[in-house]
């Protein structure tokens, strides 16, 4: 299962559960997100990981927030997975996936001649929107690092139509860094023609990509910075 701009799908199925989350998922080395070290994750099931604590959060809010945590939300929404859908999450400190990543942000971020070390995986595959809807949405956000620059990448399959709000995009603690995903938040967020999956900051429709270290926030591409 891997259709661009997806990764593979593959890893391990978070539980079934409405408002969820995964475990704690340590780390292998550290992940410097804007300046702050984080050794474990967590996948939350409405679309959304954070490092602190799982979040049960359904309800979007605009980035930004001004809030207490660190968030990378590709899309988040109210989701439930205990109908149809799963979640995956996997992560890999050696092999093809590595070389796919470090090429991909050396294309999107040439200056850095960076070589990946580690990616993290997690992906929301065909999941519905509360109620157990039956509708099928995919997404993925991709977190990589080289122990000194850090990216996330955000994936967008098949996005099912839904009146609900959906935010994309990061924030971080006291919104010292954030970007919206145009779109957010917006009637052209969800659908076969939403923005998330027909536009890109990085000319590959359905994939957005940004560097969360100590450095820019974004990428410049075509000469724009995003």
């Amino acid at each position: 299962m891997n259709v661009r701009p997806l990764y593979p799908i593959a890893g391990t199925i978070s539980s079934r559960s409405d408002d969820g989350s995964s475990p704690a998922i340590s780390l292998p080395q550290s992940f410097n997100y804007f300046g702050q070290p984080y050794s474990q994750i967590y996948v939350n099931h409405n679309g959304h990981l954070t490092f602190d604590a799982p979040w049960s959060s359904f309800s979007p809010q605009q980035f930004p927030m001004y809030g207490t945590r660190d968030i990378i939300a590709p899309f988040w929404t109210d989701l439930d997975n205990r109908a149809n859908g799963d979640i995956y999450y996997v992560q890999y400190t050696n092999g093809s996936l590595l070389q796919q990543v470090t090429q991909d942000i050396n294309r999107y971020f040439s200056a850095l001649n960076f070589q990946a070390n580690w990616i993290f995986i997690a992906t929301w595959h065909e999941v519905a929107y509360y109620p157990t809807t039956g509708t099928r949405t995919t997404f993925q956000a991709v977190l990589t690092t080289n122990g000194r620059y850090s990216f996330v990448l955000m994936n967008y399959g098949s996005i099912a139509s839904t009146s609900r709000s959906v935010q994309a995009g990061y924030d971080t603690k006291n919104s010292s860094h954030h970007i919206n995903i145009p779109g957010s938040l917006s009637n052209n967020a969800t659908g076969p023609n939403s923005t998330f999956r027909l536009n890109s900051n990085v000319n590959v429709p359905g994939r957005w990509a940004f560097r969360v270290d100590h450095g820019s926030r974004g990428c410049t591409f075509n000469g724009r910075r995003t």
